[in-house]
């Protein structure tokens, strides 16, 4: 079984509050990105395997943790896992969390367990706070840490184009001195608006800290719009940058 895990960006981010379980309470639209992809083979197999190719990954993979997760709860057989990776990683655009969705929904349809979606996406959100929007892998409002999802009427009817940055950003780092605030602009507000008003109004709060930290992304965020982009951000925690023209 071949599968093709697609990226994301988010329109708008805001970081509501921190909780008291140390997480914190965020808003955002996660809109799925298919033009960019990682492939993901899923193959019976007498044990487990992981082979990750064109990444280097260290410690336990969260397909592979997406298998020991349905292996505990269904007890399915081994299965061989090979991932090519070409969604940056560190980049903001959740392949990590696609990669471990789409095994989810892919070891569900290998082997029959007829599982719906919401159930699947309880699963997915016990590997990572947005793995649960690739289940359904359509615009969605979220809230909570990324795992409370609204379905939002939104089509993105202009070009949109990825930008990558040779720079890797932890959601750790990301997070480190932003100050938690009530967003000023409500996020469904605002993309009800032309594309060519979102600047100021749609906003990722992490580009504070990120900024601050590879001020090399700000300059070249800039150089969208000086190159003619409508709307300009950085998707996530960073470092990849996105235009809609």
């Amino acid at each position: 079984m071949i599968l093709f895990p697609n990226a994301k960006i988010n329109l708008g981010l805001h970081v509501v509050r921190k909780r008291p379980d140390g997480y914190h309470d965020i808003e955002t639209l996660f809109y799925p990105v298919p033009e960019l992809c990682d492939i993901l083979e899923l193959v019976h197999a007498d044990r487990f395997e992981m082979h990750c190719h064109n990444a280097e990954i260290s410690g336990e993979n969260l397909c592979e943790k997406a298998w020991r997760l349905m292996a505990e709860r269904f007890g399915i057989p081994p299965v061989a896992i090979h991932l090519y990776k070409k969604i940056p990683m560190g980049a903001g655009l959740g392949g990590g969390s696609a990669d471990a969705a789409f095994t989810l929904t892919g070891l569900n349809d290998l082997f029959g367990l007829q599982l719906p979606k919401v159930e699947l996406a309880g699963l997915a959100a016990q590997l990572g706070s947005d793995c649960a929007f690739f289940v359904y892998n359509r615009p969605m409002l979220a809230t909570g840490r990324g795992e409370v999802l609204t379905p939002v009427d939104f089509t993105l009817d202009r070009p949109l184009r990825i930008f990558p940055q040779p720079v890797f950003v932890s959601t750790r780092e990301a997070y480190a001195g932003i100050p938690p605030h009530a967003p000023e602009h409500r996020i469904e507000s605002v993309l009800k608006l032309p594309v060519e008003r979102w600047d100021g109004l749609l906003v990722n709060d992490f580009e504070t800290t990120v900024f601050a930290r590879h001020p090399e992304l700000q300059v070249a965020k800039q150089a969208l719009y000086d190159d003619g982009a409508a709307y300009a951000a950085m998707s996530g925690s960073g470092s990849a940058l996105f235009a809609i023209y």
